[in-house]
């Protein structure tokens, strides 16, 4: 059963901050760099669809990253005239870097942005932001991939946007379908938490923002969006794709040296059913079976070919303990990190030298097994030698699981599960501590368009924790019967 949040915790996935008089619901940041041009009828037109379709209050704000064309200028007059419209000017240039500040300073409980050339259409948005507004989902993503979409675009952009997410899928074991569409949402408490985690400040920003979440536990929507491809974008494609893949390298292996305290995100925004105790179920048996088996015969046959060429210049008890030995240090480094998920360098001795006593105990066994051989056969075949290496060996692989899980690599799942049942809302760190980066990325200094400030978005604030979101329409009798939306 869930409970309310207290001060200091971090709120149910279910609640969302009780907004104040004219505190929006929904901002919309806007960023751009030299769009004089398509700024004006973009924002125009988001805003007049937000106020026809939308029944809260929300806010475009325009994210001006080191524009040297007339943008400013064009923002301020966007901001004068629209009471909804508001501006930040950025000195330094970035997508990324305008979305982390203006989220981190807004006060709204939902975030989104969306490109400047409006290439997803505005139909969607409702959607996407729906699921944040009733709790359901973390994050939500417009997704050209899924098979409801409808896209128009030219078949090199078709081709590079398919290999690039083959490449997270293969190199992030990434499960959401479209990294890159410019149009996305974040809830307010989940971005303040992900947000100092992500070190890129360009177009890698999605990408390893949606990467951090999905290994932290977070549920993240996807929308089929119609998009029409923008024949006068200015990205610059091959410098692009370049920094996303080294973002894809940085990230990658971040994540395989454990240098990402993930241990602090995982699941903190709510009860999730796969952290409830079932019983007669062990946790994350199935998984660690297939991962052991697969790190085995790996095992085995590195162990076969060190014993093979061991054997060219050694007896075969020297051979079987160099190769045994070898092979064990590998074993239990792949099993520590793929099998059981230990990530980091804390505990990695301990673990080499329990796995070391593993390591004897299979030691005595195939040994025991080539002296039980010697003895009966006098001088084996090397064949022979084999095979009943490879039996010995099948019942040590039985034994070294059992001891790799109940005494090396205990379930930690099952005392973090304990922890979360005792208190299930409890903060991953102190409250007001920041969550630490495996990169610390400095906000950069902005300043608005307009005289009021939006202040900024303090992850412990108490203010809003105890109450779920009331939201009144702002135009509750503001509806088109000709629109079918």
């Amino acid at each position: 059963m869930r409970t309310d949040s207290s001060p200091g915790t971090l709120p149910a996935r279910e609640h969302l901050p009780a907004t104040d008089a004219g505190t929006p619901v929904l901002d919309v940041v806007v960023p751009v760099h030299n769009e004089e041009k398509d700024l004006r009828p973009c924002v125009r037109r988001l805003h007049e669809h937000l106020t026809r379709t939308f029944p809260y209050a929300f806010r475009i704000t325009i994210a001006d990253n080191a524009s040297t064309d007339g943008t400013p200028q064009v923002a301020a007059g966007l901001a004068a005239e629209l009471p909804e419209v508001t501006g930040f000017r950025l000195e330094q240039k970035g997508r990324g870097r305008a979305l982390r500040t203006v989220w981190s300073a807004s006060e709204a409980p939902v975030l989104a942005y969306m490109d400047v050339d409006l290439s997803t259409d505005l139909n969607a948005l409702l959607p996407l932001v729906a699921p944040l507004i009733s709790g359901h989902s973390d994050l939500a993503i417009g997704s050209r991939l899924a098979r409801a979409s409808r896209v128009v675009r030219g078949p090199k952009r078709e081709f590079i946007s398919r290999a690039y997410n083959l490449i997270l899928r293969g190199s992030l074991r990434a499960r959401f379908s479209d990294a890159q569409c410019g149009f996305k949402a974040i809830r307010r408490d989940v971005a303040q938490v992900l947000l100092p985690l992500v070190e890129d400040t360009g177009w890698f920003f999605d990408t390893e923002l949606l990467v951090l979440a999905e290994r932290a536990g977070l549920r993240i929507h996807e929308v089929p969006v119609d998009w029409v491809d923008d024949p006068d974008s200015t990205v610059h494609l091959v410098r692009t794709a370049a920094d996303d893949l080294k973002g894809v390298w940085r990230v990658g292996r971040a994540l395989a040296t454990g240098s990402l305290p993930l241990d602090r995100l995982t699941r903190p925004f709510g009860d999730d059913p796969r952290d409830r105790d079932i019983q007669d179920v062990p946790r994350g048996l199935a998984r660690q079976l297939v991962g052991f088996c697969v790190v085995g015969g790996l095992s085995t046959l590195f162990y076969l070919l060190l014993y093979s060429g061991f054997r060219q210049f050694a007896g075969p008890q020297t051979a079987n303990a160099l190769a045994l030995l070898v092979s064990a240090v590998a074993n239990t480094a792949a099993n520590r990190r793929l099998t059981f998920g230990v990530r980091g360098r804390g505990g990695a001795v301990r673990h080499q030298a329990q796995g070391l006593v593993v390591f004897a105990i299979g030691l005595a066994l195939t040994s025991g097994s080539l002296a039980a051989l010697n003895a009966a056969g006098g001088s084996p075949a090397h064949s022979t030698e084999l095979a009943v290496l490879i039996a010995a060996n099948l019942a040590a692989t039985v034994l070294r699981f059992l001891l790799f899980r109940a005494w090396v690599f205990p379930d930690r799942g099952a005392e973090l599960g304990a922890a979360s049942t005792a208190a299930p809302h409890a903060p991953a760190a102190p409250a007001g501590t920041p969550a630490v980066p495996y990169r610390p990325v400095p906000h950069q200094p902005y300043t608005s368009y307009r005289t009021t400030q939006i202040r900024a978005g303090e992850a412990a604030d108490p203010g809003w924790r105890d109450a779920t979101v009331r939201l009144q329409p702002v135009h509750p009798h503001d509806t088109d019967p000709g629109d079918l939306r």
